[in-house]
C-alpha cells in the first residue's frame, strides 16, 4: 500500500487552474475465491461479498482441484472454502492451497457443528471455520478482521 497523488480541480471547466494534490493511500480490495460444490451456496457468498466494502470475488470453483488451480493462478487473499465436495475434499484442498501459499487466508465453511467437524480440520491450514447458516457481512468481516473468532484450535 502506497501512497498516490490524489488531484481536485479548481472547478474551472478547463481546469486551467491545475490541480492540488496531496498524498493519500489507498488500499485494494481484498479479492475473495468462493469454493463449494453446491451452486447455490456460491450465489450467497457471492450476494454477501457484494455487500462487503474492501472485498471482492476473485473466482468461484465447484471442487477441491479446481479450488487448487484457481488459487495458484488468481492468489486471492481469502477463500471461503466448502468441506464436503465430489473429488477431493476441502481440507485437502486447503492443506494444498496453505502448504504452496502460506499467505492465503482460509475459512472453511459447512453445516456442521464445530464440535463435529471431521478430523483433520485443524491440521489443514485454515484459519478458522464458520458454518453456513451464520454466513453474513458483520461474520465474515469479523473473522477477517480477528482470526481467533472462527479459531479451529488444535484438535
Amino acid at each position: 500500500m502506497g501512497g498516490l497523488a490524489h488531484c481536485q480541480q479548481d472547478g474551472s471547466t478547463l481546469g486551467k487552474g491545475g490541480c492540488s494534490c496531496e498524498a493519500g493511500t489507498v488500499t485494494a480490495p481484498h479479492s475473495v475465491l468462493v469454493v463449494d460444490d453446491q451452486a447455490p451456496f456460491r450465489s450467497a457468498a457471492k450476494a454477501v461479498l457484494r455487500r462487503m466494502e474492501g472485498f471482492e470475488l476473485a473466482g468461484e470453483a465447484a471442487s477441491g482441484p479446481e479450488a487448487i488451480e484457481l488459487a495458484d493462478r488468481l492468489h486471492p487473499a481469502l477463500v471461503l472454502m466448502d468441506i464436503n465436495m465430489p473429488e477431493m475434499n476441502g481440507i485437502e484442498a486447503t492443506r494444498r492451497i496453505t502448504a504452496a501459499h502460506p499467505d492465503i487466508v482460509v475459512i472453511l465453511c459447512s453445516t456442521y457443528e464445530a464440535s463435529d467437524l471431521p478430523s483433520g480440520t485443524a491440521a489443514s491450514g485454515a484459519s478458522g471455520y464458520l458454518n453456513k447458516e451464520q454466513l453474513a457481512a458483520d461474520t465474515l468481516r469479523q473473522m477477517w478482521e480477528h482470526p481467533d473468532i472462527g479459531s479451529l484450535g488444535s484438535g
